[in-house]
C-alpha cells in the first residue's frame, strides 16, 4: 500500500506544484494476489484537482510468467486524495 501511495504522490505533486500530504485513501481494491518473481509496476493519473486537493488513480499490474508465457495482470486499483500544503503544513489553494 505504501507504493501505491508514493505512485500516486508523484503526479499530485506536479499538479499542486509543491508540497503535498495525503489526506484519504477513497478506495483501494485488490483484484488479484502479487507473488514472489512477479514484476509490479504502478501507473498514476491525476483524475480530479479541487480547490486544495488532487485525486489520483493508480492502477497496479503485475508481470508474471506462466507456463513459459509472460501475463499482465491488473492487480490492484485505488483512488487516493492529497492536499496541497504551504511551509508551515496548512493547506493551500492550487494554482
Amino acid at each position: 500500500m505504501s507504493q501505491v501511495d508514493i505512485a500516486g504522490s508523484i503526479p499530485a505533486q506536479i499538479a499542486a506544484k509543491g508540497r503535498i500530504v495525503t489526506r484519504a485513501v477513497e478506495a483501494f481494491e485488490f483484484k488479484k494476489p502479487v507473488f514472489v518473481g512477479d514484476l509490479v509496476s504502478c501507473y498514476a493519473d491525476v483524475i480530479k484537482t479541487g480547490k486544495t486537493s488532487v485525486s489520483v488513480k493508480v492502477d497496479v499490474y503485475a508481470q508474471r510468467i506462466t507456463g513459459g508465457e509472460i501475463k499482465t495482470v491488473l492487480v490492484t486499483e485505488a483512488i487516493i486524495i492529497y492536499v496541497a500544503i504551504n511551509d508551515q503544513g496548512r493547506p493551500r489553494i492550487i494554482q
